[in-house]
């Protein structure tokens, strides 16, 4: 297992053909920020987190996941990172230098054994932002993300070998075997989990709201603005977290969440949760159930986007 030289998630890039409905959802119902805008191109702040950007929407002609980012210390560690992953027979599609998003910074990019684009970049200016007030339903910051394998175990032996992430807990069923992997780079339950699959796909984007007043209002509003709700709200047990899933206008599977657990890394050992027991899924017993239809939904549609790099 590598040294962990990865921080935090900074953000996850969506290739779209309806820019302007897309757009309107996480501008609008969604509660995020646009904070500038170039070609087709927009990103979208949380107003109660320091990351410039924590979505940017491309107008394309196919729905993709460009890329998803992740922090640093500093230039130092992006460097030995870049280094690390050459020596390891990662391509790299950039070597480390100068970033033109917004915040700026120093990084580079790399394919994963999935063929999906990941950008690790330090030195980002922080943005302005503010506390978020009670009452006031609108994320705080992203969560995590959950990214769809055909091959559960290759893929998170990948991100431990090379990235330094550490299995949190697995969900099984009796059936199916292995299900899902919640893995960390922090002391936070997941910053990224990876989920059983028939191709490889964005499984889905997770946003934390300011507590359970907030994420129940958040979740009310997108409901009644039209947006189809596919699972929740609940409580999961792996995490602790509390959840509920819509799809965005473009079929991603978005999660308003909050409260995911903090860990003792140096006592934590993992689980193997059998997700066919309710409380496992959900330990209030508020959603409705986990069923084949559920899970279909966040398979996702084929990214053709494997091994190709997005536009910069």
């Amino acid at each position: 297992m590598s040294a962990r030289l990865l921080t935090h998630l900074r953000h996850v890039d969506l290739a779209v053909p309806d820019y302007d409905k897309q757009l309107d959802f996480y501008a609008g119902v969604w509660g995020l920020t646009q904070v500038a805008e170039d070609s087709g191109i927009s990103f979208l702040a949380a107003e109660g987190s320091p990351e410039q950007y924590v979505v940017r929407l491309r107008k394309a002609e196919e729905k993709r996941l460009d890329l998803v980012s992740y922090g640093a210390a500093n230039a130092v560690d992006v460097d030995t990172l870049a280094e690390q992953l050459l020596a390891g027979g990662v391509q790299l599609i950039s070597q480390p230098g100068k970033v033109d998003t917004p915040g700026g910074g120093y990084g580079f990019r790399f394919f994963d054994v999935d063929g999906r684009t990941i950008e690790v970049t330090a030195d980002v200016e922080a943005r302005q932002h503010r506390k978020i007030e009670e009452k006031e339903a609108i994320p705080v910051k992203l969560s995590h993300v959950v990214l769809n394998s055909p091959d559960l175990n290759r893929t998170r032996e990948w991100y431990e070998r090379h990235l330094g992430f550490r299995l949190s807990d697995t969900l099984m069923h009796p059936r199916m075997g292995e299900a899902m992997h919640f893995m960390r780079i922090s002391n936070q339950h997941h910053s990224m989990a990876i989920a059983q699959g028939p191709h490889t796909a964005l499984h889905h984007v997770s946003f934390e709201m300011r507590g359970i007043d907030e994420y129940m209002r958040g979740s009310g509003r997108v409901l009644r603005a039209g947006f189809r709700k596919i699972w929740g709200p609940g409580r999961h047990l792996a995490g602790d977290n509390t959840f509920t899933y819509f799809l965005d206008p473009q079929g991603n599977t978005v999660e308003y969440t909050t409260e995911l657990e903090l860990l003792d890394e140096d006592t934590w050992h993992p689980h193997v949760y059998d997700f066919s027991q309710p409380e496992v899924t959900d330990q209030w017993g508020t959603a409705n159930p986990m069923n084949e239809l559920v899970a279909k939904e966040s398979f996702n549609d084929v990214d053709r986007g494997c091994f190709v790099a997005p536009p910069v």
